[in-house]
């Protein structure tokens, strides 16, 4: 079984001609619970996401703020196990058509058995794997099973990354890159913008033909939009997740993540709707 490398290509190709930026969405498996994960997945799918990455809910998150975390906390307390992430992908992809990557730290996969996670997401319809925390150049056994399974390696860039760094990872990565503008508490938004902005060129700068998608921090439409003008994608979690969070029931929460769904598919067109 092949995984889906090229629909994420063709899904990224088919926003860029027609003149917007991809909405990329996360959120984690087993959150709240694993059925209930499964179908908000399917829900901003639904509702004007492009691509959905499922997040591997882990004990030691190094990259992911509190909100997320709390997911996080809430599936692991439930259970959650590798075999409910691919389950989530399976029926995302199959109810939706459209490409679903995992997102994960290294240390489950590794535990795992690269070979059969790979094997495992491919056969569940899985576009790829976005790895935060594997350096490139520890990376050669996860590419060569995720290119014979045909998936993405999408590898993560900061603006801490030099040049040097940047044309190593573009190099080496398939699907697209992520480029994380990382949200200081302290830092506006205008100065957070420009860091991302400066991040794409320079990745785009290496020669790569890779989309080149940024996670910023956006939560909103008007953001969505800034940030479309710029970056091939737009990629929004912590929003989804504290939509789900502040919901007073899963029902409601479908509602919310639906509607900011929808509200982000807008702003990814430049269409954010005026304040007020």
């Amino acid at each position: 079984m092949s995984g889906n490398l090229q629909l994420l290509a063709d899904t990224l190709a088919a926003a860029r001609n027609e003149g917007r930026a991809a909405l990329i969405a996360y959120l984690p498996a087993g959150f709240p619970t694993v059925d209930g994960g499964i179908e908000a997945v399917k829900a901003v799918l639904d509702s004007g996401a492009d691509v959905v990455e499922v997040g591997l809910p882990h004990s030691d998150p190094v990259l992911d703020g509190p909100v997320i975390q709390t997911a996080d906390d809430i599936a692991l307390r439930g259970g959650v196990k590798i075999a409910d992430v691919m389950r989530t992908v399976r029926e995302a992809h199959a109810a939706t058509g459209k490409p679903v990557l995992v997102m994960t730290y290294w240390n489950p996969v590794d535990r795992y058995g690269v070979e059969r996670f790979t094997a495992e997401l491919a056969e569940a319809g899985g576009a790829g794997c976005i790895l935060p925390d594997l350096p490139v150049q520890e990376s050669a056994l996860w590419r060569e099973h995720a290119e014979k399974h045909n998936l993405a390696t999408v590898f993560v860039v900061a603006p801490s990354s030099k040049d040097a760094r940047l044309a190593e990872i573009t190099a080496a990565g398939s699907g697209f890159v992520y480029a994380a503008s990382l949200m200081g508490v302290t830092g506006t938004r205008e100065s957070v913008s420009s860091q991302a902005e400066d991040l794409v060129r320079r990745t785009r700068a290496t020669g790569t033909g890779l989309p080149v998608c940024v996670g910023l921090g956006v939560s909103n439409a008007a953001q969505a939009a800034e940030v479309a003008g710029f970056a091939d994608g737009v990629i929004v979690g912590s929003a989804f997740v504290k939509r789900m969070l502040d919901a007073p029931d899963e029902a409601a929460g479908l509602a919310a993540v639906r509607e900011l769904a929808a509200d982000l598919a807008e702003g990814v067109r430049g269409r954010a709707p005026q304040a007020g």
